[in-house]
């Protein structure tokens, strides 16, 4: 099954939007999740509602693209004006070599549309120009890459959540894990009917303010359209390669001489450094030292199969590193948010996106949702709204 982490390493290359999830760092991913029944029976749909409050543009400036994968067939696909699910298709390029698949905000009020069943991929929005995708050999969509300056929707002010539609039940979030640009928000009506995503007020401002400020990060801030992610920036020139390379190896010395305990997916697993891997019992992978690209990302020497086993570990420790918390409590992962990001060197990136939501979480990096952290809910729910909040 691919995973959320896919989404991070791609660029402008075609790739297939995953399932949600899929970290397995606790007993039920979303992804997991996402593939249980759950009793209520499949609903057809379930309704959009996209409520327009930024203030700064009119419902006429504004496009939505409903795009991703077709679970049933695994067809990358988008979903139509009429609410129709139908696969992507090396004719739907333009004249400029460049798929339009994008739909207008209604007049006035709120705009209503839907996602059809078994469907699992990005709600984009964008805010006066409309964004390119491009359709590949294969069938393969090519999605957005705002990081990349070359990128034809580079220009473009433009966001996205994320959901997976499977067997009656809605999994979603707001990701700033490539990006944070447009702030949006998320509330399900339902059985739970949770909300997500909300920032402070003047939180957009407070957040690129709070970068801007940094020496560090501010090289990521793109004029008032967007902040790139650190991972990101990095593979672009915008961040330093090695800003993690001091924690890492406080982390690998501290851990030579003492044992690391984490808790995931029901199990313990006990670990040391030895020589330069950190080799855990219970059947986890060692674990070679991590770069600082692999901390951002999540991924290379921290990649985390769906294997129940090294994942839920890779996930941890991917935690531990983006939050600092990994020299303060040999015990991971840690629940108290008070304590994330008050080491040394400080992903203020991810900080500044939590200190300005209303309920304190965001997908700040792949596994912000260890503990709980993440801009994350899910329900069995009538209709998902999504609302682009206050500039």
């Amino acid at each position: 099954m691919l995973t959320r982490r896919s989404v991070l390493a791609a660029t402008s290359a075609a790739f297939a939007v995953p399932l949600l999830g899929g970290t397995g760092w606790q007993p039920a991913s979303a992804a997991t999740r996402a593939m249980r029944p759950h009793g209520i029976g499949a609903q057809a749909a379930i309704q959009l509602r996209f409520v327009n409050q930024t203030g700064a543009y009119d419902n006429g400036s504004i496009h939505y693209y409903i795009v991703g994968t077709n679970l049933a067939t695994g067809e990358q696909s988008r979903v139509t004006p009429e609410g129709a699910l139908v696969p992507v298709s090396l004719s739907d390029n333009g004249a400029d070599g460049y798929a339009d698949y994008s739909i207008p905000f209604s007049s006035s009020g709120d705009t209503l549309s839907q996602i059809p069943a078994d469907m699992s991929g990005r709600i984009y929005f964008s805010l006066g120009d409309k964004l390119k995708f491009k359709v590949n050999e294969g069938n393969a969509l090519a999605y957005p890459a705002a990081w990349v300056e070359s990128d034809p929707s580079y220009g473009v002010l433009h966001d996205c959540v994320e959901f997976t539609y499977k067997d009656g039940r809605i999994y979603c979030n707001t990701t700033m894990v490539d990006m944070f640009s447009v702030p949006l928000s998320i509330s399900l009506t339902g059985e739970e009917s949770p909300t997500t995503g909300t920032l402070v007020g003047g939180g957009r401002q407070k957040i690129f303010d709070a970068i801007s400020a940094s020496p560090d990060f501010s090289s990521l801030v793109v004029d008032d359209r967007r902040i790139i992610a650190p991972g990101h920036g990095l593979d672009s020139g915008r961040f330093s390669s090695s800003y993690f390379d001091s924690y890492i190896d406080q982390v690998w010395s501290k851990y030579a001489g003492e044992d690391m305990v984490v808790n995931a997916n029901n199990t313990t697993f006990t670990g040391r450094v030895s020589g330069d891997q950190f080799v855990f019992d219970n059947g986890v992978k060692a674990f070679s030292r991590p770069s600082t690209r692999d901390v951002l990302f999540c991924d290379g020497a921290l990649a985390a199969p769906n294997d129940g086993v090294t994942g839920p570990v890779a996930a941890v420790l991917g935690a531990g590193f983006n939050r600092t918390t990994l020299l303060a409590s040999a015990n991971q992962p840690t629940d108290d948010p008070g304590g994330f990001y008050g080491g040394t060197p400080n992903h203020v990136y991810s900080k500044a996106l939590h200190d300005n939501t209303v309920d304190g979480k965001a997908y700040g990096f792949a596994f912000d949702d260890v503990g709980g952290f993440a801009s994350y809910v899910e329900d069995n729910a009538s209709e998902m709204a999504v609302t682009l909040t206050p500039f």
